[in-house]
């Protein structure tokens, strides 16, 4: 069964972005997939972890959004901790980017969800 691991919170530490996972989740064993996807009906994006029996989802919420935008101006990949534990996002920025613009103007994704990313990340969009 897949498994969705919710960031909570973020923080910027020498101008590198840290996402955390607050949940206690024991040992995870998983690879980053480098993909992002999105989840209109919850207003995240959803990126994909590789772990033996499959993917496992970390969701980024409407709430983290904010700090997202900040994630794609300093052109480079977050990371992301959990417990004691910490991994680079690879493909983060390109992933996020593509999708943004990709969503821009497209109602396909939901006219709720396409307005809050093209309000969100309007200054990126210009």
């Amino acid at each position: 069964m897949r498994k969705t691991y919710t960031v909570e919170k973020g923080s910027i530490q020498d101008s590198h972005i840290q996402f955390e996972l607050q949940e206690n989740n024991g040992e995870i064993k998983w690879q980053p997939a480098g993909q992002i996807i999105t989840d209109s009906d919850d207003m995240a994006f959803i990126y994909l972890m590789e772990e033996a029996d499959g993917y496992s989802y970390v969701k980024f919420p409407q709430t983290i959004w904010p700090l997202l935008v900040e994630t794609l101006q300093s052109k480079a990949n977050p990371m992301l901790k959990w417990n004691t534990e910490q991994i680079e996002l690879v493909n983060f920025q390109d992933e996020l980017q593509s999708l943004i613009y990709n969503i821009e103007g497209n109602y396909n994704y939901g006219e709720g969800f396409t307005t809050a990313v093209e309000e969100t990340f309007a200054q990126l969009l210009e």
